[in-house]
Order: C-alpha cells, then sequence, then structure tokens
C-alpha cells in the first residue's frame, strides 16, 4: 500500500510538471513546488492569488526530498518551498534557487498523534500518559525527510529516541505517517501541529523536545525560472496576506507572530 502510494504521488508530481510545460508561460499559472505538509495552504494561497485577478498557480506537491530532486532534474519550477533549510541549501548549492530571494514564509510545530478509535486511552491524555513503549510510530523518514529529522532531533533532546528508535515505521512523508494512523494501521505517529486541524478522529499532544527544534519553511524563487509573477507570488507568501492564510491552516509566521 505505501509503495502504491508513493507511485501515485510521484505520478501527481510528474503530471503537474507535464500540465506546466505544456501551457505557454504567459498563459498558466507559476510552478509552486511544496512539500506535502502544505498541501491545503498551498490551495488556498492559490486561490487568493487567483482572487487578485492572476492565473492560477500550477501546484506540484510531494515530500521535501522529492520535490527538490524533481528541481534538480530539471522539473519546471518558478517557486519552491521546502519543509527544512537542509534541502533548501542542497538546491542552492547546486544552483537551482536565487538565494538573493530566499526567505522564511512559515513555520510549525511537532505533536504526537493517535486514534481514540485504534488507541484506548481516556479523554486526552498527555504524552507522559500514553504508555507507547510497546507501540509503533509512524513518522517520515528521519534520514530524508524534513519533519523526521525534526521528530528525531526532538526525541533526542528529550532523552527518548533511543527507547523508541527500533519502533519506528519510517514513511515517504508527513502525510504518509499521518495516514497510517487514521487507518489504525500504527498506534502512533509524529506529524505537523497543522497536520492534524482538520482530522477530528486524531488525538494530539505536543512531542517532548519540540520546543528544542525550529520548524521553518523556506521558500526561493527557481533559477530558471522566466514566469513574469513569479517573484511578485513569492511576496504574496512572504506577506501578511499571505501569512493570515498560513496561520489558518495551522502554521506560524515566523516574521510576525502577531499574524496567527
Amino acid at each position: 500500500m505505501a509503495a502504491n502510494l508513493s507511485i501515485w504521488r510521484m505520478l501527481c508530481v510528474c503530471a503537474a510538471a507535464l500540465l506546466a510545460s505544456c501551457a505557454p508561460v504567459a498563459e498558466r499559472g507559476p510552478v509552486i513546488l511544496a512539500p506535502a505538509s502544505m498541501q491545503e495552504a498551498m490551495e488556498a494561497l492559490a486561490d487568493a492569488w487567483e482572487a487578485q485577478g492572476h492565473p492560477r498557480p500550477v501546484l506540484s506537491i510531494a515530500g521535501t526530498p522529492a520535490i527538490a530532486r524533481q528541481a534538480a532534474e530539471g522539473a519546471p519550477a518558478d517557486l519552491i518551498v521546502t519543509a527544512d533549510s537542509e534541502w533548501m541549501d542542497w538546491l542552492e548549492e547546486r544552483g537551482h534557487t536565487s538565494p538573493a530571494s530566499r526567505r522564511v514564509v512559515a513555520g510549525n510545530s511537532l505533536v504526537f498523534v493517535w486514534s481514540d478509535m485504534h488507541l484506548a486511552v481516556p479523554g486526552r491524555p498527555t504524552v507522559a500518559e500514553v504508555d507507547f513503549a510497546p507501540r509503533h510510530i509512524a513518522m517520515a523518514d528521519p534520514d530524508t525527510v524534513p519533519a523526521g529529522r525534526y521528530a528525531r532531533r526532538a526525541l533526542e533532546s528529550a532523552g527518548l529516541w533511543d527507547g523508541i528508535s527500533g519502533r519506528i515505521v519510517p514513511t515517504e512523508d508527513v502525510r504518509a505517517a499521518l495516514r497510517l494512523v487514521e487507518r489504525g494501521e500504527v498506534d502512533l505517529g509524529v506529524v505537523y501541529a497543522s497536520d492534524v486541524r482538520a482530522v477530528a478522529s486524531l488525538l494530539s499532544a505536543p512531542l517532548p523536545g519540540g520546543e528544542s527544534v525550529t520548524v521553518r519553511y523556506p521558500a526561493a524563487l527557481a533559477a530558471a525560472s522566466t514566469h513574469p509573477d513569479a517573484a511578485g507570488l513569492l511576496d504574496f507568501l512572504s506577506a501578511p496576506e499571505g501569512a493570515v492564510i498560513l496561520c489558518a491552516h495551522g502554521f506560524t509566521a515566523p516574521s510576525d507572530e502577531t499574524l496567527c
């Protein structure tokens, strides 16, 4: 099942790239490569941008490693958003982004998440009250995916990583981890706070050690972009109007926390 989801996600990325490459630049909106955790937020941002009279952006959503590699392999892109600085650095070092345009557009936090249908705990307990020692825990791959990297650092800071690392079920992105919890295939997951806002059946609690990591989403123009709206769209994402939309989807606004 995980393999099928991975194949389907990559097909969607490729389809978006194909559509973008077929349409004349002047007729289509800028192509945005963005991480899976931002899917709903990006749809809302695209709606708002289009409502201002611009061509609607073409969204290509996947895990950060996937979109970074797509960009590196020459997939059409005007604006790239990653879920951590490491992958943005990787793209910048290879000449795929415009360093002068780079900025942080959003922040997030990490939570443990579980289903009240599949994990028998009373009410809404704290993580300290959940006996997760024997449980399998889904999270984005801690070796390559930003959400997993953040989670490992947090749990290491809390002194918990060594005790649970053998029960980690790694996934291709944070949304895949969330789906495993929703379906009851694992008892617990580690996801972003923004991921659980629209899932009423799931309970969550702050991830131990989460205060020791800073989750940031950098964005930059693609070096090869020629779209006339690309710079304006990036400004929109990082402006208060864009920040309010991101806040409504559970993200934080690092540039002005009063907006959230």
